[in-house]
């Protein structure tokens, strides 16, 4: 009766401690905000251009023919898609922990025991078969089928693939954000070179127009109509023009070749119709309402992904804490002689039920829970931040497409009037009507002014681009 009691109360001892190694501790929880305001601005047209496929966005054969190139060629988007790959195979591991572990076993084994030992002095007094001493040494022969697995009852082994699941998706969507970043940089990296070419053009033709009205101001030198200090200036002013070309050369081989980079070749020419560079149409902006953002750009679903592991890891963490049931078993043929393994005695079977529990020092699997924990919190940080920052991107892109162009309207206003100046300053000059500052001083505000029309130009291009990007658009 004692003998019951002591078992009884052993097994509710077990019971109590088992529950309270189940025990897990408190950490730190709140919900992802994915608010966004209602609209950008007062509209709340939901048509978005990243509807449009980038071939479609950009009309110019020369740059789909480069970025074509690089989706196949650049090394960094190979280099992302075999990390692709490797969230692919640990889908895969994953998976197989939930699943049986079966395996096939075959040995073969000799041993001798030492004949002044326990085991020894044993195995002399016994005999396999009436009249058959135990063979010395002796030799064990077997095949069998092993198999293992652990139930998953608490859903830890599950929820870890579906994490693995979570991170290779997200992956993808990293792929994807970096096919959008490419194209994106690719595009800019274009349009900087066409507008170089247009640059080039302006002071290769200021080097012309500069050096007949130096030969002019010389003219007029030896006619004793302006001293010497006049022609210097004149001269001063086309070698600075003409040193301003060599580093547009520059700045056109290096843009070069960091397209053959991104296209993941070695340097080559560039194709391109610079010459249409002025008359490149920015077209209409339809953003679409903010919420789009959480399902067109890649950047904000990879964040959405990662956090959704990061949910699960928690998850996963918290099970540790639980008892966790393995079956393992065993069926085959064992033998000293493998002449007796097609016998039926030889047959062997095991089963084998363990229920594990933490029960002192779970430290580490504290540890483990209160990382995984603070890792899900930052994933939330990190989620929310990744909205914000995509739709300041938006309102910034459409603010700077908005004064670009305004911008571009009134600079081109200003070249026209310069260009003209500068007719009527050299007709002046020559006349003897004004002096040869007004004219250097004309020229040179006239040449600054198309520089920078150039360059507003290549703004509203790069605006045009990372709208697109900004929206979420390039990737499909």
């Amino acid at each position: 009766m004692l003998i019951r009691i002591i078992h009884k109360s052993g097994i509710i001892a077990l019971l109590l401690i088992s529950l309270w190694s189940c025990k897990t501790m408190k950490v730190d929880f709140r919900d992802e905000n994915k608010y966004v305001p209602e609209s950008y601005a007062e509209s709340g047209d939901t048509t978005n251009i990243v509807d449009l496929s980038w071939r479609d966005y950009f009309s110019d054969a020369n740059l789909i023919a480069l970025i074509d190139t690089a989706l196949v060629n650049n090394q960094e988007l190979n280099i992302t898609m075999q990390e692709i790959a490797i969230s692919q195979s640990e889908i895969k591991a994953r998976k197989g922990e939930y699943l049986p572990f079966v395996g096939l076993k075959a040995g073969a084994g000799l041993e001798k025991e030492g004949e002044y030992t326990r085991h020894g002095a044993v195995d002399e007094q016994l005999e396999i078969e009436p009249g058959k001493s135990f063979p010395n040494p002796f030799s064990d022969f077997g095949i069998g089928v092993y198999a293992s697995w652990e139930i998953d009852v608490w859903k830890k082994l599950r929820n870890a693939k579906k994490a693995a699941v979570s991170r290779y998706l997200s992956s993808v969507e990293g792929r994807n954000f970096m096919v959008t970043n490419l194209i994106s940089e690719i595009a800019e990296s274009y349009y900087e070179l066409m507008a170089l070419d247009n640059l080039l053009d302006i002071v290769e033709r200021n080097i012309e127009i500069q050096g007949s009205a130096l030969q002019t101001v010389k003219q007029q030198k030896e006619a004793a109509k302006v001293t010497q200090l006049a022609v210097n200036r004149f001269e001063a002013q086309l070698l600075n023009t003409k040193n301003l070309q060599y580093e547009i050369r520059q700045r056109i081989v290096e843009t070069e070749n960091k397209i053959n980079f991104l296209v993941g070749r070695f340097p080559q020419p560039i194709v391109r119709d610079s010459e249409s560079f002025d008359n490149l149409p920015i077209g209409p902006v339809q953003e679409g309402i903010p919420s789009q953002l959480l399902e067109n750009r890649p950047d904000i679903r990879q964040a959405e992904l990662e956090l959704m592991a990061a949910k699960l890891d928690v998850k996963v963490a918290r099970a540790n804490f639980y008892p966790s049931f393995k079956i393992s078993g065993g069926v085959g043929l064992q033998a000293f002689n493998p002449a007796h393994l097609i016998k039926p005695e030889s047959i062997f079977y095991n089963l084998l039920g363990d229920l594990i529990a933490p029960l002192i020092n779970r430290n580490a699997l504290k540890a483990q829970y209160a990382s995984a924990s603070a890792k899900q919190i930052q994933a939330i940080y990190e989620y929310e931040q990744t909205i914000l920052s995509g739709y300041i991107d938006v309102l910034n892109q459409l603010a700077k497409i908005d004064n670009f162009s305004k911008s571009y309207e009134t600079k081109a206003k200003e070249v026209e009037l310069l260009n003209q100046s500068v007719t009527i300053a050299n007709n002046l000059f020559t006349s003897a009507r004004a002096d040869y500052a007004e004219v250097l001083l004309t020229q040179r505000e006239a040449v600054e002014s198309r520089i920078e029309l150039i360059e507003i130009k290549l703004q509203q291009m790069n605006a045009k681009i990372n709208i697109y990007r900004a929206l979420g658009g390039g990737w499909e």
